[in-house]
């Protein structure tokens, strides 16, 4: 397990659990459930925001709340 800010470009992985428990309410709310599946699609250069697909559609999120995501990777 790892966190979400740690996957290269174009990994799959499972989100596990979340470490934060106030940003996991607003992720939840955006479709990042335990259990779902989600692909790296762009990471932004420089410590930049990355992009994730996830439930559909492409949500990007700030390598600090990456950071905060548990996942699991998709063998």
């Amino acid at each position: 397990m790892r966190p979400l800010a740690k996957l290269n470009k174009g990994q799959q992985a499972i989100i596990k659990f979340f470490t934060n428990k106030a940003l996991s309410h607003k992720l939840i709310e955006m479709g990042c459930l335990p259990g779902e599946k989600i692909t790296l699609s762009k990471i932004a250069p420089m410590g930049g925001p990355m992009a994730i697909h996830v439930a559909g559609y492409e949500l990007s999120l700030r390598k600090e709340e990456a950071a905060a995501v548990m996942v699991e990777l998709v063998a």
